[in-house]
């Protein structure tokens, strides 16, 4: 499935600007250089997970001295123009992002100060309540919090693009209707085909795509139905599902790689406890988890782009779905509000 990308569909791979939603990489040279091999135009680079202020400086610094010590193939990323620039280029931007709003403890300040430190995606919450909101495996989702809805405000008014991936089903809605400017839910699957957790609902979608937001098409397993045994086919019948009920203008992609990382691993079991060190959430950070036959790594997402005109998407759909959807996002929600 691997093997022979035809001629039509790697040409349009190569001329495409190519953004994927999240990935959760061993960040490290080897996956620089795979980012950069495999065409990716840019990423939003999102292991920050439980972090607090300090440690989210701390992410912030470590970035800056990856893109000082590989400024040959990566770029960092403010702005929709950044992402052209690294076409051209032939680098790979790199936008940073957060899975949890953690690092700005109970400081409403800290939203500036992070944007002003070029964080421009927050997903709102991991996993379970934080003082925003709740995530998909609190207990009880009581929904967006009167310090979640001046965070959610912030944020619009900054230009930081809100996720909602990992956030409560009731959390989420509520930010969608709170927020001002489009969201995001950047690497997810939906429960229509697969009923888990994880998953989303249709009617989250359809509230998304109708505020101008998108919908990134996850790689991860446990959420697809076919589970270890899924292929880049059983992703794409996700997207297509979320594609007929938004349309294509609001679908991307967000791989959710977690490339290089061993199962178990210190990290994976500390992301897979709630705030790293209570009680396990889930089995994810032990248990063997396959990537689609197909899409196993970066360097064979032309693939993907192949099987997508195989099933008759188009050029012009395809090149949507593989970055311009992102970039008409990134377009409107970086802006900073006239509030």
């Amino acid at each position: 499935m691997t093997t022979a990308v035809p001629a039509d569909a790697q040409a349009l791979h190569d001329r495409s600007i190519i953004v994927d939603g999240l990935q959760t990489c061993l960040w490290g040279r080897p996956i620089f250089e795979e980012m950069h091999a495999s065409g990716l135009t840019a990423i939003n680079v999102s292991t920050v997970l439980w972090e607090n202020f300090r440690e989210g400086i701390g992410y912030v610094s470590m970035w800056k001295r990856y893109l000082r010590e590989n400024a040959d193939i990566l770029r960092p990323v403010r702005s929709v123009a950044d992402i052209h620039t690294a076409k051209q280029e032939g680098r790979v931007g790199i936008i940073l992002g957060w899975q949890n709003t953690s690092p700005l403890e109970d400081k409403l300040d800290y939203v500036e100060i992070f944007k002003d430190l070029g964080v421009n995606i927050m997903q709102l919450t991991y996993n379970t309540q934080n003082y925003s909101g709740a995530g998909y495996l609190e207990e009880n989702d009581g929904g967006l919090t009167g310090f979640g809805r001046e965070v959610v405000s912030e944020m619009n008014r900054l230009g930081v693009l809100c996720d909602l991936s990992h956030v409560g089903d009731k959390t989420s809605a509520d930010t969608i209707a709170h927020s001002k400017a489009p969201v995001c839910i950047s690497h997810v699957l939906p429960r229509a085909l697969h009923d888990v957790k994880r998953n989303k609902n249709d009617d989250l979608f359809l509230a998304c795509a109708e505020k101008g937001g998108l919908i990134g098409t996850s790689f991860f397993a446990p959420g697809l139905k076919a589970g270890n045994d899924a292929t880049v086919e059983d992703v794409l019948d996700a997207m297509e599902h979320v594609i007929d009920l938004v349309g294509v203008d609001h679908v991307g992609i967000g791989t959710d790689f977690s490339l290089d990382r061993p199962r178990p691993s210190e990290w994976l079991l500390w992301a897979n406890r709630d705030k790293g060190t209570a009680r396990t959430l889930t089995e994810f950070g032990s248990v063997k988890i396959n990537k689609p036959l197909g899409v196993r790594r970066m360097t064979d997402m032309p693939n993907m782009t192949a099987r997508m005109l195989a099933r008759g998407w188009g050029e012009q759909n395809v090149s949507k779905i593989l970055g311009e959807n992102w970039l008409r996002l990134f377009d409107v929600a970086w802006t900073p509000s006239a509030d």
